[in-house]
């Protein structure tokens, strides 16, 4: 089939989703027509099978703010038309699905537009009363719609009038790319013998309450010599920085900014910290669960699918101290953290892995567009 893949190219669980579904059916032998702003992040992992569509967004001196949602419909019309796209798969109801639906409106032909929801589009940016009415019908005028978690599916039917079907289809991780390596030498380059390795990933949003990952730290520090490793980069980088100096704990920070290889550190570090305020799936701590990692996190949105019991600590994403002991539980204890590292990276695959998941969106696909899978 020929899919057009809509998604943020930049660090972010949507994004990822997006690239790392297009890159699982490119190698499956359909071809992926990648449409955004900039080059999406991850897509040099694939080349076979792929094509990217930058869209321009044009300067006019009416426009206050470049019409994104605009441009997009325009590079989505185009691309669909001139490359015959079977359908359109939108990460994220804005602006992607509103853009979606517009190319519809002005495609000559049939177009099946299938969106994801991934969070923050339902729970933050879609109660935004001016928006709320755009994602409602974004969801209306799609002709499927997934969520990632069971309770991202609830979520949404209870915060807008929607009477259609959402299907739950979760996000996934590779067992190949994403496993324990072993690297002694990554690991060494890291930290000094005997020191244990806390690592975070995200976007560094206020949703992910990077000063909270430093404050755990700073606790398990005091009872264990340990390192933090913080991956991404973002709006509170900044206010990170500080919270650690003032702690005392800024030379046991380390800031590695955005990586293309993250895998290769989720394997090289002992513990995984995600205290967020809100997380729809938890993409990134599935990830550290394939490499082996327990996660100590909030027990918050669909976290709780993921992170199951003997896999980690899922505790209130207030109690601080609870997870910084948690993870001193987990860390002085090392047959009992790589007892739950293997408990992970099980629980993951047997629910999680790509060969599971990828072969629900191909059926989505073949039903819409009315063809077999290939």
């Amino acid at each position: 089939m020929r899919i057009g893949m809509v998604g943020y190219p930049s660090y972010g669980g949507s994004g990822v989703v997006a690239t790392e579904l297009g890159c699982q059916l490119a190698r499956r032998g359909h071809q992926v027509h990648f449409i955004s702003y900039d080059y999406p992040f991850r897509l040099d992992d694939c080349r076979e099978n792929v094509a990217y569509h930058e869209v321009s967004v044009p300067s006019y001196y009416l426009f206050k703010y470049p019409p994104y949602l605009l441009s997009l419909a325009s590079k989505l019309l185009e691309v669909a038309s001139y490359e015959h796209l079977d359908v359109l798969h939108v990460h994220y109801a804005l602006p992607h699905a509103v853009s979606a639906f517009l190319a519809k409106q002005m495609h000559p032909g049939r177009l099946a537009v299938v969106t994801t929801l991934h969070g923050t589009d339902i729970t933050l940016a879609g109660r935004e009363p001016s928006l709320a009415p755009l994602v409602v019908l974004a969801i209306r005028e799609s002709d499927a719609v997934t969520a990632v978690s069971h309770y991202l599916v609830q979520a949404t039917r209870e915060h807008f009038p929607v009477e259609r079907p959402i299907e739950w289809v979760p996000n996934f991780v590779d067992g190949d790319k994403y496993r324990p390596r072993g690297d002694l030498q990554l690991r060494a380059r890291l930290g000094e013998p005997g020191e244990r390795l806390l690592l975070h990933v995200s976007n560094f949003r206020p949703v992910k309450r990077l000063e909270a990952v430093v404050e755990i730290f700073a606790r398990v520090q005091v009872r264990l010599p340990s390192r933090l490793l913080l991956v991404g980069d973002g709006p509170d980088c900044p206010r990170a920085r500080e919270r650690a100096a003032a702690l005392g704990v800024a030379d046991r920070v380390h800031f590695l900014g955005s990586q293309e290889r993250v895998e290769e550190l989720m394997a090289a570090a002992d513990l995984f910290l995600l205290p967020s305020r809100e997380e729809s799936f938890g993409l990134a701590a599935l990830e550290a669960m394939a490499c082996g990692l327990p996660v100590v996190a909030s027990r918050v949105g669909g976290l709780p699918e993921v992170v199951v019991e003997g896999t980690g600590y899922l505790g209130d994403p207030q109690d601080l101290e609870g997870m910084a002991r948690a993870a001193v539980e987990i860390l002085q204890d090392e047959d009992r953290r790589r007892e739950m590292g293997a408990a992970a990276r099980r629980a993951a695959l047997e629910r999680y892995a790509a060969e599971l998941v990828v072969p629900r969106y191909e059926a989505i696909y073949a039903r819409l567009a009315g063809k077999g899978v290939a």
